[in-house]
């Protein structure tokens, strides 16, 4: 782990042509470096107050190397809680590099990823979960997801897992005092409470465990899968939705070989919509590879459309595709009803709600959209405050079956009570880890590598 008692310097900006580049300075040296490069009327930067902006040129060698705003942050009110300076000049490549290289020979060594977060957790001004929260803001493809990482920003994930440590810190601290008893001379009702506690405890980590699913989907994308048998509509479909010619539509059945993805926001969820080559048995090698993915996307999918064409019969492959499918989870499309009336296949989707539609002449699209958006607000995507992540999902995976073996060994084996508290130690690092009351080189690598340089 590097050293925060140095100075590091990034690019703040994307790359690329852009009304202003900032380079980031953080460090005890930062006032030092400013005054060395930075030229303006005045008090030098290092005179000056918190919260200063100053206009001045970042000079190089005796040349003007660009025409800037100096902004200086004292400790601990600045991002990372150290000395820190900001240099906004023009955008665009040789500017900023010329800025963040005078900076660099100034005495400031290059930030790496994520390392003005990594400070920011380090002295104390956000925890993991916050510091991840950051990510997840810059990453966030809709609203919803930005909503999402800005209320677990605000501390609100943080504050419910600490209420889980503390409880269980206290169920552990109790046990842990019992075991300088005899077991003849404790008392039953000590070992009871803190078994009740226990479960409350698992109970809260249950709750916590049902938000992964929804944190995934605002993360990763909802996965929408177009499937259905050659000819059926699949691509018109994904015409319709994206809004534009994006898939090759043809009479010929087999037309799409491969799979399309496109991405795109619904009612706030970031969404990838897959069409896929037509479902049927094929002697071509090339077309059979495209069906071969096809299927494992329908199996796959968060959400599956499967089309059927009106004018004909279902066949035993359809049937094979719908059977067992939850309502839930699944949007029967009915294409081509202006060919033939569509009641008699209608009547068989019991499970799986059906829409009629006409989509050559654009009938139904709305209907399909309101399907869809209906799927995405139903129960299986609920919207709590603040949703966990992989890692959160792992770690309150294992902590619950430490706890829950806990309680299996104070329920029915009271002279196993060090073990119990074994598993409950061990329970409790874990937890530490999701908000940094426990934390390893390792853990600090695994996330803050995933940040560009200069966040």
């Amino acid at each position: 782990m590097k050293e925060s008692s140095d100075t590091i310097a990034a690019m703040a900006t994307a790359p690329g042509e852009g009304a202003i580049a900032i380079v980031r300075v953080s460090g005890p040296g930062s006032l030092a470096i400013a005054d060395r490069v930075f030229r303006g009327s005045g008090p030098l930067p290092s005179r000056r107050a918190g919260g200063t902006f100053l206009h001045g040129h970042v000079v190089v060698n005796g040349q003007v190397a660009d025409e800037v705003i100096l902004l200086v942050y004292r400790a601990p009110a600045s991002y990372t809680r150290e000395d820190s300076v900001e240099i906004q000049g023009h955008g665009g490549a040789a500017a900023a590099r010329r800025i963040l290289g005078a900076v660099l020979d100034a005495g400031a060594r290059p930030a790496g990823p994520g390392e003005f977060t990594q400070r920011a957790f380090l002295n104390g001004r956000i925890d993991l979960l916050q510091a991840e929260a950051v990510l997840d803001l810059i990453r966030a493809r809709s609203d919803r997801a930005a909503e999402a990482a800005l209320e677990q920003l605000s501390g609100s994930l943080s504050r419910t897992f600490d209420t889980i440590y503390d409880r269980l810190m206290a169920v552990a601290a109790d046990i842990e005092t019992t075991l300088d008893f005899a077991e003849e001379e404790l008392p039953p009702e000590v070992l009871r409470d803190a078994g009740v506690r226990l479960k409350a405890v698992e109970s809260d980590l249950t709750m916590v465990l049902q938000t992964w699913g929804e944190g995934h989907k605002l993360r990763e994308g909802v996965l929408i899968v177009i499937g259905g048998r050659p000819n059926v509509g699949k691509s018109t479909l994904l015409n319709g939705l994206l809004g534009i010619e994006r898939a090759i539509v043809h009479g010929t059945p087999g037309t799409t070989r491969d799979f399309i993805e496109e991405q795109m926001v619904i009612d706030g969820y970031p969404v990838r919509i897959i069409d896929t080559a037509g479902l049927r048995e094929t002697e071509c090698e090339v077309e059979g590879e495209g069906i071969r993915r096809a299927r494992e996307y329908v199996r796959k999918a968060d959400i599956l459309i499967y089309m059927l064409d009106a004018s004909q019969e279902m066949n035993e492959e359809d049937w094979g595709w719908l059977r067992g499918k939850p309502g839930d989870k699944t949007l029967v499309v009915i294409n081509k009803s202006d060919l033939r009336n569509s009641d008699s296949i209608r009547s068989y989707m019991t499970t799986c709600p059906s829409i009629l539609c006409s989509l050559v002449i654009g009938k139904g699209l709305d209907e399909i959209r309101r399907g869809i958006s209906q799927k995405l607000d139903s129960g299986s995507f609920p919207y709590p405050n603040a949703v966990i992540s992989e890692r959160h999902r792992r770690i309150v995976v294992l902590s619950r079956k430490d706890i829950m073996e806990a309680l299996l060994l104070l329920d029915h084996t009271p002279s196993e009570v060090t073990l119990a508290a074994s598993h409950l130690r061990s329970a409790l690092e874990m937890l530490g880890e999701v908000t940094g009351r426990v934390y390893h080189e390792e853990l600090l690598q695994s996330i803050f590598s995933r940040f560009c340089i200069g966040k």
